[in-house]
C-alpha cells in the first residue's frame, strides 16, 4: 500500500476501477445515523475516501487509522481530527465506548484484517453505536467472517440492521458484503 500511495496512484486506481465501497457504505450509514456531531472511527481509512463521502452528508468528526503511513499522508488536510498508523489486527489504542460509530471499508480483504477486529470495534463503540463495514466476498467464509458475525449476533453483542452484497469494485467484478450493525452493551 505504501507503493500504491506513490503519486497518489491508489486514489486514481479507485476512480478508474469504479470503486463504490465508500459511497455505498456512506449511503447506508446515513440512513441510520441522523446526528451529524457523532465521533466516527474510520478503521483502515486509507486516503480518507469514506471521510470525504460522509462529509458530503454533513459529518465531520472523524478519527482515521490505517497501517500505511503513505496513504495516511494523502488524506486531505483538516478532514480528520486525528490520523494514526494502526495495525487493526492488534488491540486498538482507544478507550472503551469512546466512539459513536466505526466505519471499515475495503479493509476486510485478502491478507489484511481478520475477524477478531470486529470485537475491538464493538469495544471502542458505545451502546447503540453503529458499525458499518465491507467484507470482500472471497474471504467471507475462508477467513471465518460468516461465523464471527453469527457469533456476535448470537451473543447479543450487536443487532444487524443491513446485510447485502454490494457492487464494490464493479469493473473488476469484485463484490463485497456490506453490513451495518448496532452495538448492544449491557451497561453496568
Amino acid at each position: 500500500y505504501d507503493e500504491w500511495g506513490e503519486g497518489n496512484k491508489y486514489d486514481k486506481d479507485m476512480v478508474d476501477w469504479n470503486y463504490t465501497g465508500p459511497k455505498e457504505t456512506s449511503e447506508v450509514f446515513v440512513k441510520y445515523q441522523k446526528n451529524k456531531d457523532i465521533k466516527i472511527y474510520d478503521a483502515g481509512c486509507g486516503t480518507g475516501l469514506v471521510g470525504v463521502e460522509l462529509k458530503k452528508h454533513g459529518f465531520s468528526n472523524f478519527y482515521g487509522a490505517d497501517l500505511s503511513q503513505k496513504l495516511l499522508d494523502l488524506v486531505p488536510k483538516d478532514l480528520y481530527q486525528k490520523l494514526e498508523k494502526v495495525d487493526l489486527n492488534k488491540e486498538i489504542n482507544e478507550k472503551d465506548n469512546y466512539f459513536d460509530a466505526v466505519t471499515c471499508v475495503g479493509t476486510f480483504t485478502f491478507g489484511h484484517v481478520k475477524p477478531p477486529a470486529l470485537d475491538e470495534f464493538i469495544r471502542i463503540t458505545n451502546n447503540k453505536g453503529l458499525i458499518c463495514f465491507t467484507i470482500n466476498e472471497g474471504i467471507y467464509e475462508e477467513y471465518g467472517f460468516d461465523k464471527k458475525i453469527e457469533e456476535l449476533k448470537k451473543n447479543k453483542r450487536w443487532n444487524i440492521k443491513e446485510f447485502f452484497k454490494s457492487d464494490y469494485i464493479k469493473s473488476k467484478d469484485v463484490n463485497a458484503w456490506l453490513c451495518l450493525a448496532e452495538v448492544i452493551k449491557w451497561l453496568k
